[in-house]
């Protein structure tokens, strides 16, 4: 069952609607140093070609920011300026034409500092991102290592992030979006609810900092896929110490699971037991690899389920039961289309044929 949205206010970051009944939009962050262009624009073609909709780069000096408008020139997604410490970067990153500013009210300084760059958005039409993470918040220069409950964390989170909303919309600018993360996924979970419940802007979701593989998607796909599944939520992040395009195949995987976006197959394969006597793992990975590294494979894969299973014990039923796919034997495997075995096919020959009939569609 799709969950119902949450109803929010339109933003738009560039050409791209968030909120307002919009889809939720993937996005991801450069972890090349930014002054590189050239490394930077290569890798951000890298994540447009996996599908991330909005890309967000480091600016921690000038010499980043005043290569933005060449970055900007390069590529086709929207882009996004993450400031820290210094509000003359923003500034510079909305005249070189960026599409949106994050801001952390922890650290951008004074109230004055922040109504520059409001300002300065105003006036170029650039959205704001307030990005309020448990562990820069601005009461912690006072009180480093509180023992608060979750909830008392939660309640700080949203507290400061609607201080900062206020400062924005005294002085009239509404194109606001807000994120709440923490490292795990109570206080993350604590936070968003109870913003969600305050105001109509669009939320930016993640769990900040959530770690390596395994871990990382863990918290991500519990935490993010809570929050939507209750129907709140914008556009989401998976954070992971992985490359970016990763994080952007597990928050699509996260947001096809709950129904609420399409990418790609549903593909389904076996863990794979002593019976296995093909390499399942090995097929899987490489089709995998072929389809999420080509955005035309990507899309024309949309809607198909493909199933690779190793064995006769569930694989002929499961197999029966996608669009089509590989029940393996001893180094080969038989192949399904539409409930009847048709052929047999060699190892060697099972991804070639899965990539064909995606291509053939």
């Amino acid at each position: 069952m799709i969950p119902k949205r949450r109803k929010t206010r339109a933003v738009r970051i560039g050409g791209l609607k968030i909120g307002g009944g919009a889809g939720i939009s993937v996005q991801s962050m450069t972890n090349t140093d930014t002054r590189d262009f050239r490394k930077t624009i290569a890798q951000i073609r890298e994540l447009e070609e996996v599908g991330c909709e909005i890309i967000r780069v480091a600016v921690p000096d000038m010499e980043a920011a005043l290569v933005l408008g060449k970055i900007k020139k390069a590529i086709s997604a929207p882009l996004v300026a993450d400031i820290h410490f210094d509000w003359r970067l923003a500034l510079e990153a909305v005249r070189q034409g960026v599409d949106k500013i994050r801001i952390n009210p922890g650290n951008i300084g004074e109230k004055e500092k922040v109504r520059e760059v409001v300002w300065a958005c105003k006036a170029a039409g650039v959205p704001i991102r307030i990005g309020v993470n448990s562990g820069s918040l601005k009461v912690l220069k006072n009180n480093p290592r509180p023992r608060w409950t979750a909830q008392v964390w939660a309640q700080t989170m949203v507290k400061e992030a609607l201080e900062e909303v206020e400062i924005l919309e005294g002085l009239g600018f509404r194109d606001i979006l807000v994120s709440l993360k923490a490292d795990d996924i109570e206080r993350t979970l604590l936070a968003n609810r109870l913003f969600a419940k305050k105001t109509d802007i669009p939320l930016h979701l993640g769990v900040t900092e959530a770690g390596t593989f395994i871990s990382g998607i863990a918290k991500s796909a519990i935490g993010i896929g809570s929050l939507l599944s209750g129907g709140i939520g914008d556009t989401i992040r998976v954070s992971l110490t992985e490359e970016p395009k990763t994080q952007v195949r597990v928050a699509y995987e996260i947001l096809k699971s709950l129904k609420l976006r399409e990418y790609g197959p549903d593909l389904i394969s076996c863990p794979t037991c002593g019976r296995c006597q093909a390499d399942v793992v090995g097929a899987v990975h490489e089709i995998e690899e072929r389809i999420y590294s080509d955005r035309e494979l990507i899309k024309k894969a949309q809607g198909f389920k493909i199933a690779v299973m190793g064995c006769v014990v569930n694989g002929p039923g499961e197999a029966r039961e996608a669009d089509f796919g590989i029940c393996g034997g001893k180094g080969k495997g038989v192949w399904i289309e539409k409930g009847r075995q048709t052929r047999v096919l060699k190892q060697n020959e099972w991804s070639n044929e899965v990539i064909r009939k995606i291509r053939n569609r």
